[in-house]
């Protein structure tokens, strides 16, 4: 609260706030609603507030907590889906399956609030490339989110996964097969109704905007040529 405090003497004019960093949904809607209401007070032109969440604290929350969440000004949770693949998910142990995470993502939609949702490009490896990709662009397509992002995996020195590349029980893609699980992808995606979706995240190797399915045969068009 001493936070919103010194950002509201700041720029007071904000009409965005994210709350960061990690799985705030998780919170109890008692402090959330303390949190949103207090950013209320500080923000006078405040539209939307944004949080992170995972399927588990979006499901322990009853239809009722959720809107009233949503009418206080939480407008968008992004999700980490990474795979659409419980395999790939079993691996790189994200505690959810992907039924959970689309169960998570209609409860979201009963309640008004917008879902943007993150997967991971290469997280399956060599190995798992091909059911990671074809899952994932399945289960996306069956959450159709308000928002779908996709990142390229980064390994990081010091995680597990980092390590388990080093020893050669994880095998990288390589850019182009970076690549083509983007372009399977955006082939693939078939959601029922329009979605945003974007690359513009520093991790990719290509960048794309639009909305799917209506720009998938010029992001396909920008894919093939980034390819070849």
């Amino acid at each position: 609260l001493a936070e919103i405090a010194r950002a509201a003497g700041t720029a007071p004019e904000t009409r965005r706030i994210f709350l960061a960093d990690g799985d705030a949904l998780s919170l109890s809607t008692d402090r959330l609603r303390r949190i949103i209401e207090t950013l209320r007070a500080g923000f006078p032109d405040l539209e939307r507030v944004g949080i992170y969440s995972d399927a588990h604290a979006i499901l322990r929350k009853s239809p009722d907590e959720l809107n009233e969440l949503r009418t206080l000004g939480l407008g968008i949770v992004y999700l980490g889906l990474e795979s659409g693949s419980d395999e790939v998910l079993l691996r790189i142990k994200k505690g959810c399956t992907s039924s959970e995470m689309t169960r998570a993502v209609e409860h979201l939609r009963t309640a008004g609030i917008s879902t943007s949702v993150i997967a991971l490009l290469g997280i399956g490896g060599c190995e798992l490339s091909e059911v990671h990709t074809h899952e994932t662009a399945r289960v996306a397509s069956a959450m159709a989110p308000d928002y779908l992002s996709l990142l390229t995996l980064t390994l990081v020195p010091g995680t597990p996964l980092f390590e388990d590349a080093r020893a050669g029980r994880f095998q990288e893609l390589e850019p182009l097969g970076f690549l083509s699980e983007l372009r399977q992808i955006v082939a693939e995606f078939a959601p029922t109704r329009p979605v945003i979706f974007r690359t513009n995240h520093a991790s990719n190797y290509v960048d794309l905007a639009g909305v799917l399915p209506r720009d998938r045969d010029r992001m396909l068009a920008r894919l093939d040529q980034a390819i070849e």
